[in-house]
């Protein structure tokens, strides 16, 4: 049993975090972003630009630790088992908090318990696309050749994976699922005919669309990509209701004090309001999102749930 004495003096170590930010110290040091992904990558290139924003308004220094592995595990575990002060944030995204659950029959961290939400920073559809000299111009096309289509990927788990697969079942088809490691190669072999179709990141295709070395079919958002306007929904063309984004979201260790949250999130969302940085996303085929740390925690469920049911449906496991 703990002596009155220690009681009060654990207590006073435990309350010095929540004093110091209080007293309007925090930050009172660098502020560590773990990305769970190598560096130049989508979520390293977001991370940075907001990182940068916030650094310069707000004059706090951030430390970008890039942590890769294991479809985002490794980087998301060691946010998860960071100090809980404040002082260690990570970038989760659609993958590691919302796949790699279901995905994984072992994860290292528990996805729903061990993360404080922070901010909703943005998000992004997937964009089917073919080779211009390729038969298929509609998704109705897809249905109607699938039984010889051979679709690529990105890799076993990633959003243009599981949402192919979500849009199969949708369309009562199979096609042969091609992963690849990473975006490049599955373009290249796109390209070069080795495939049929790749559901890919707009990033990583729009100067190809717009260039004519791929055509794009459909977009997996609810609504039409201003930086593509004439490339039709999966939702408007006879699939109501699809939508399949990848997003990225700042995530905390849990128990992580609220007041330090609450600045950070005040700090985020101001950044993402900027024209400047909305219209760089926009020019990606990038939504900035933005929000409570209350409306994230809601929107992580409600995606957990949602990619579970496409992962075990799709039948993809991983060890």
């Amino acid at each position: 049993m703990v002596d009155t004495p220690r009681r009060l003096l654990l207590a006073a170590i435990c309350a010095l975090p929540l004093a110091s930010m209080a007293q309007g110290g925090y930050p009172s040091q660098p502020i560590k972003l773990i990305v769970p992904f190598p560096p130049a990558g989508g979520t390293d290139v977001l991370t940075r630009l907001v990182a940068n924003e916030v650094a310069l308004k707000e004059k706090w220094t951030f430390v970008v630790d890039n942590k890769p592995g294991a479809g985002g595990n490794i980087g998301l575990d060691a946010v998860a088992k960071a100090r809980k002060d404040g002082y260690t944030l990570g970038t989760g995204q659609t993958a590691n908090l919302a796949i790699n659950p279901t995905l994984y029959t072992k994860m290292p961290f528990d996805a729903g318990k061990d993360f404080a939400p922070v901010v909703l920073l943005a998000s992004q559809p997937v964009v089917l696309v073919v080779r211009p000299d390729s038969p298929i111009k509609t998704l109705a096309d897809v249905k109607t050749q699938a039984k010889q289509l051979t679709m690529a990927s990105a890799g076993t788990g990633t959003v243009g994976h599981v949402g192919g697969e979500m849009f199969a079942k949708r369309a009562g088809i199979k096609v042969m699922h091609v992963p690849y490691k990473g975006a490049g190669p599955a373009t290249t072999d796109l390209l070069g005919g080795v495939t049929d179709m790749y559901f890919a990141t707009p990033p990583s295709v729009i100067s190809l669309i717009k260039s004519g070395k791929l055509r794009a079919v459909a977009v997996t958002s609810p609504k039409r990509l201003s930086v593509l306007p004439d490339v039709p929904t999966v939702a408007e063309s006879g699939y109501p209701g699809f939508e399949a984004e990848d997003w990225k979201a700042m995530v905390a260790p849990a128990g992580t004090p609220p007041e330090a949250i609450a600045q950070i999130n005040k700090a985020v969302n101001a950044a993402l309001a900027r024209p400047e940085i909305a219209e760089r996303l926009r020019d990606e085929g990038s939504v900035a999102r933005g929000g409570t740390p209350a409306e994230l925690g809601a929107f992580l469920k409600s995606e957990q749930a949602r990619w579970g049911t496409a992962v075990r449906e799709s039948g993809a496991k991983l060890d």
